[in-house]
């Protein structure tokens, strides 16, 4: 029986870049989350451990610090392809790279009903996402990107079902026909392309999920994801499918009675676990092969 190596990648995860823009007296900022990994002939790194070949996790942070400041940070798939591209091209040890990005983002301080110049408040509408996955070089290189968002929080007080599911000796669920549906939406998709207006694609999809998710009478958070998914497919032709992955945020209408006190539906415990995980994906049935698109992306069935 002979052992060999299987499957591997390297390299310097979180990356925590903060690029300020300084070119006039009204500053901007980018906030970033920066993980490189690379793929290649590193056989000779685990047996016997020479580390000829390596490129150090040290360089790759470096590479991305620098990248920011000579190149800029434009939108994140053109980011996330630069660095990948640069680490394939400068190091023939390196056949495949993957690089994933969020970015954290900022508003304006109001002062006086005017954003302020330089000062600046972390906004809460979720985090954006990309995951740029990239092998062969040259005219021979295979490059996946997958978008999205993660941690928004979203809910809606009314418009929420949840009853006719099955039921037995250890069931205990109270049917409802109207209930509080919350959750922490995360909601990655693939793009068939990659001559895409990345910003422009972002938060049209992010509208859609959102105004969706707010019309869409609800009989199962499945319901509404799928919802959500099948309105960015149709309009969006340059995405291939959508995943997502999202917690049941209870709300549990509190017992007031034993307090004499009325609680027509105003007030809730916010449980934080246990939860129900909700994980679908929406395709297209004649959506390209994902690749390696998902190399590396846990979290989705």
């Amino acid at each position: 029986m002979a052992i060999v190596l299987g499957e591997n990648q390297y390299g310097k995860a979180e990356n925590r870049l903060f690029r300020v823009y300084r070119d006039t007296e009204r500053h901007s900022i980018r906030d970033l989350n920066v993980s490189s990994a690379l793929r290649g002939r590193f056989e000779p790194a685990h047996n016997p451990g020479d580390q000829g070949e390596v490129v150090p996790t040290d360089t790759q942070k470096n590479t991305v610090f620098s990248f920011a400041e000579e190149h800029g940070v434009g939108a994140l798939e053109e980011f996330g392809h630069a660095l990948g591209n640069y680490f394939i091209e400068a190091h023939p040890s390196v056949k495949g790279a993957r690089v994933e990005i969020e970015e954290y983002t900022w508003d304006r301080i109001q002062v006086d009903g005017a954003g302020h110049n330089h000062s600046f408040v972390r906004s809460g509408s979720g985090v954006r996402t990309t995951v740029v996955n990239m092998d062969g070089e040259g005219d021979q290189c295979t490059t996946h990107v997958v978008s999205g968002i993660k941690d928004l929080t979203i809910a809606k007080t009314t418009g929420s079902e949840f009853h006719g599911y099955r039921k037995d000796k250890y069931t205990t669920l109270a049917e409802t026909s109207d209930r509080i549906l919350a959750t922490d939406l995360v909601a990655k998709w693939r793009y068939e392309q990659n001559d895409v207006d990345w910003d422009k694609s972002f938060e049209s999809v992010k509208a859609l999920l959102l105004q969706t998710f707010a019309q869409t009478h609800s009989y199962a958070l499945q319901q509404s994801l799928y919802r959500m998914g099948e309105v960015v497919l149709e309009q969006h032709p340059e995405i291939a499918e959508i995943r997502f992955s999202a917690p049941n945020k209870h709300h549990f209408l509190y017992d007031l009675e034993r307090f004499d006190v009325d609680n027509p539906g105003e007030v809730f415990h916010a449980a934080d676990r246990p939860y129900g995980l909700i994980e679908a994906t929406v395709q297209r049935d004649n959506a390209s092969e994902a690749g390696s698109a998902w190399h590396g992306v846990p979290g989705f069935c």
